[in-house]
């Protein structure tokens, strides 16, 4: 299962991230159609914008809590101190991607800035 991870500015318009996914996806060379679910941390929710962003895609919003995302934190490839100091992980997008696709999984593309989001696609099988 491929997993996009996203973080995001608060009130991030659905526009950024959709376009914060389709880039990881074509940096990785996956069709959007092999994405399975888009997962993001539990105090991200509420945002408008994931959601719709996963209901355009037709696939599951994963919500992880704060413990999975940091089981997955030190998995992690890129770092940003500032949302460090937000969710306790240096990256939202990654461990969220990390966490959602499992514990043997691994990331296909480190997290990637579009406006107002961040992507990271994770796998939890051998080959995306």
């Amino acid at each position: 299962m491929i997993v996009a991870g996203i973080g995001c500015r608060r009130g991030a318009a659905a526009a950024d991230i959709e376009a914060a996914i389709r880039a990881a996806l074509t940096r990785a060379g996956i069709r959007a159609a092999d994405l399975g679910a888009i997962a993001t941390g539990s105090t991200k929710g509420a945002e408008a914008g994931i959601t719709a962003t996963a209901g355009k895609l037709g696939v599951s919003l994963m919500l992880i809590s704060d413990a999975e995302l940091k089981t997955a934190g030190p998995r992690v490839t890129t770092r940003s101190d500032r949302v460090l100091a937000l969710t306790g992980v240096p990256s939202l997008a990654e461990a969220a991607a990390l966490a959602a696709a499992g514990p043997s999984s691994r990331l296909i593309a480190s997290r990637l800035v579009i406006g107002a989001a961040t992507c990271a696609l994770a796998s939890s099988g051998t080959a995306p």
